[in-house]
């Protein structure tokens, strides 16, 4: 008897009772979803939520595996470069993978162990929101987090971040931020203070035990301290820089988001224009400098002083943009919204970043921001196309 007659003889077994909802998400996993359609005027393909989460997770794969090297790579403090292939070492990948690996297992524990609970007790379907969420959330937060606040995180953002709203395609903020916001406003200091992990040098000498590390500044905490940046063009486009696990390698995140194009689930609107508010509001900041407004000893020089364009290369406005501004549920629906509702999320992650030194990173508030207005932004657009219609329609019958 073939797995699969097996699998649908256990389906037979379990309808009916309270596992019968479980068992159904591990089986539509592997094969076509239980509903499916035979007549009428339908669109008939073999894709489903599941298969279009999966598609997503595909493109974040290369970040993944890049930040489980850098993890590495910045905790052996080496300085060779890729050039030597010391990066690819795997010295490298074993440190990553015993920083990066347990983040994981608890995102998808605690998160879909959630999502199968309230399955169960609501007797619905479940719901296939988080294979994503689970995904980015160790992606976009510091590797050496304490594995019980990603716990407390995610399990807040389920609950209270969707299962509160009816669940996956009712939430209104997008629930791997609402996480990382959670963890940022009771553990700030963890998120981006001084007990980051950044490597295992200490002037040039590794320490002794080879497992305790230094925390320090990223180059957004480099830059809003008015410091220079030791990192050229280069290093941080290909992502040889401390940060999150997934946000380094701007190259790479490029990569996942030329897939998400490829197959149609990510929006160029919108992330064409992020990167075009962005720039905007990064020129208008180097603008300033150059007319002598800002000078040397202001507390924002240095944010405000820094390329425009590099601002694409640094912190996690990158992954955010390709990752979390185009997420369907919480972005702008419309064509016209989504390029207004882009823009902005460009423009504020850039002004928050700049004017905020104690958290130099504005993409996580922005999106958040964007996600609550985006449903204005639609109904205007929407407003205005009708209005528009209506004119037309008065000129004809005139």
């Amino acid at each position: 008897m073939s797995l699969k007659q097996n699998l649908h003889n256990l389906k037979l077994k379990y309808q009916g009772t309270k596992m019968e909802q479980t068992f159904n998400a591990l089986h539509t996993f592997l094969y076509m979803p239980n509903n499916t359609t035979h007549s009428g005027a339908h669109v008939r393909d073999a894709a489903d939520l599941k298969r279009v989460m999966n598609t997503v997770i595909m493109a974040m794969v290369p970040a993944l595996i890049f930040g489980m090297f850098n993890a590495g790579y910045q905790y052996n403090g080496q300085i060779n470069g890729f050039e030597n292939l010391a990066f690819l070492s795997w010295d490298n990948l074993v440190v990553g993978l015993e920083k990066i690996l347990p983040l994981l297992i608890v995102s998808y524990g605690v998160g879909l162990g959630i999502e199968f609970i309230f399955a169960t007790v609501k007797k619905h379907e479940v719901e296939e929101g988080y294979l994503v969420t689970g995904m980015l959330v160790p992606l976009i937060v510091p590797v050496d987090l304490p594995l019980w606040m990603l716990a407390v995180a995610v399990a807040f953002g389920v609950i209270i971040g969707k299962e509160l709203f009816g669940g996956t395609g009712m939430n209104v903020l997008n629930p791997a931020l609402t996480i990382r916001a959670f963890l940022f406003f009771n553990w700030a200091a963890f998120m981006s203070g001084d007990k980051i992990w950044v490597h295992g040098v200490v002037d040039g000498i590794k320490k002794a035990n080879g497992v305790d590390a230094i925390s320090g500044e990223t180059i957004l905490g480099t830059l809003a301290a008015n410091k220079h940046v030791g990192y050229s063009a280069y290093e941080m486009f290909m992502g040889f820089i401390p940060g999150s696990v997934g946000e380094t390698s701007t190259f790479l995140i490029l990569v996942g988001a030329a897939w998400l194009l490829f197959t149609g689930i990510g929006s160029a609107r919108i992330m064409i224009s992020a990167v075009i508010g962005a720039l905007v509001m990064g020129l208008i900041f180097n603008g300033v400098v150059d007319s002598g407004v800002i000078t040397e000893s202001s507390k924002f020089y240095s944010l405000m002083h820094f390329p425009f364009w590099q601002h694409l290369l640094i912190g996690g406005i990158a992954f955010g943009i390709v990752f979390m501004a185009t997420d369907p549920v919480t972005a702008s629906q419309t064509n016209i919204g989504k390029i207004i509702y882009g823009f902005l999320i460009g423009l504020f992650s850039i002004l928050i970043r700049v004017f905020n030194p104690a958290y130099p990173e504005g993409v996580m508030m922005a999106i958040l921001l964007m996600n609550v207005f985006a449903p204005t932004i639609d109904h205007y657009v929407v407003q205005a196309n009708v209005k528009r219609r209506m004119k037309r329609l008065k000129l004809k019958t005139a």
